[in-house]
């Protein structure tokens, strides 16, 4: 027996590949299953070798996509593909089974047109990209490969040992089958959202629980811009609050059209009903915007909700006096707001500094 470093030129997939071919056969033990260890012998196993698989029981279809290693792999797009032509593999050539337990090493073993085993390896091998040497490993991990028919002869006899102790049991591939046809098939783009979210807020638990977020003292349920706001409006103007309490900041980032406008103005009149005093700052342009809802004005759909908040422009934070509207700039006191709304923050920065050099 001698080494093999799975690295390089000495590589498990290299020397495996030449012994995949019509009339050939090769019994596997793998510790575990991936689609990017087998697309890398795919070409050569779908020519036609006849493959007895053992692998460890409770086999989990999250496995087959691989590792952190394999995320390059990944990355190509090509799991559905490489899932479909594993499927066809595992139909047509493949006969498994399942270990007791977990599956320690892997082993396998090449058997020619005769039956008669031509190659053998034994140590941290299986159908995996790692196992096949096509990213790096383990440094500890030791493989060993056979130099002569009599050291594969000897390995290929303990594989007939194990394979003849363990049941055949059919439920054991249909399984498996199950697992891969999952990733062969097309998704609606729709779960993939779903999905997003579900990883996003599924740790939450109560977290966003409107009810202890919002205090209904407050009345803020019974106010116009509250019973305006939809569902998802709503979502959005009670995480805002929270996030407010919590770490004294928010930003809404809504796209274009969801109403951020309407979003910001319930959470001005939360604040409003605390007896709280709120800032606005804006581009000019849209200062009209926000002081009509503060207005006795026909257009103004909020008017009962009667808004007391300040309105500044952004450029108003430039100097110190001077009137914007009917504020003098001369006489505010800054520090008696408890919550500033920025809109259009994306405009709102520092002035560029000079280029150093």
């Amino acid at each position: 027996m001698r080494l093999v470093h799975n690295t390089g030129s000495d590589r498990v997939a290299d020397i495996v590949r030449p012994h995949l071919g019509d009339g050939t056969s090769i019994d596997v033990v793998s510790p575990a299953l991936s689609l990017f260890g087998f697309g890398e012998l795919g070409g050569s196993l779908n020519r036609g070798p006849a493959c007895r698989l053992v692998l460890p029981a409770g086999l989990d279809g999250h496995a087959l996509i691989g590792t952190a290693n394999e995320r390059a792999a990944r990355n190509q797009l090509q799991t559905r593909w490489l899932a479909a032509r594993l499927l066809r593999w595992l139909n047509d050539n493949v006969t498994i089974r399942l270990a007791g337990g977990s599956v320690p090493q892997g082993t396998l073993v090449l058997r020619g047109p005769s039956g008669a085993p031509v190659q053998a390896l034994l140590g941290a091998v299986g159908l995996t990209s790692e196992g096949l040497g096509l990213v790096p490993g383990n440094p500890l991990n030791l493989i060993q490969a056979s130099e002569s028919a009599d050291e594969a002869g000897m390995l290929a006899q303990w594989f007939e040992s194990q394979w003849a102790s363990l049941p055949d049991t059919r439920g054991a591939k249909d399984e498996l089958l199950r697992h891969i046809t999952a990733l062969a098939s097309h998704r609606d783009p729709h779960l993939i959202y779903a999905l997003v979210l579900h990883h996003l807020f599924s740790s939450h638990g109560d977290a966003l629980d409107e009810e202890q977020i919002i205090k209904s003292a407050t009345g803020i349920r019974n106010t116009v811009v509250w019973k305006k706001l939809y569902r998802f409006q709503r979502d959005g103007v009670v995480g805002a609050i929270d996030k407010l309490n919590r770490f004294g900041g928010c930003i809404i980032a809504d796209s274009v059209g969801l109403g951020k406008t309407f979003e910001a103005l319930a959470i001005i009149k939360y604040y409003e009903l605390r007896n709280d005093r709120v800032l606005v700052l804006c581009p000019k342009r849209l200062r009209d915007n926000w002081t009509l809802y503060k207005s006795n004005d026909r257009r103004n759909v909020l008017a009962p909700d009667r808004f007391n908040y300040d309105v500044l422009n952004h450029t108003d934070l430039s100097r110190d006096r001077g009137m914007s509207g009917d504020i003098d700039l001369a006489h505010v006191n800054w520090g008696n707001y408890d919550l500033v709304v920025i809109d259009e923050s994306h405009n709102f920065r520092n002035k560029k500094t000079p280029q150093a050099g």
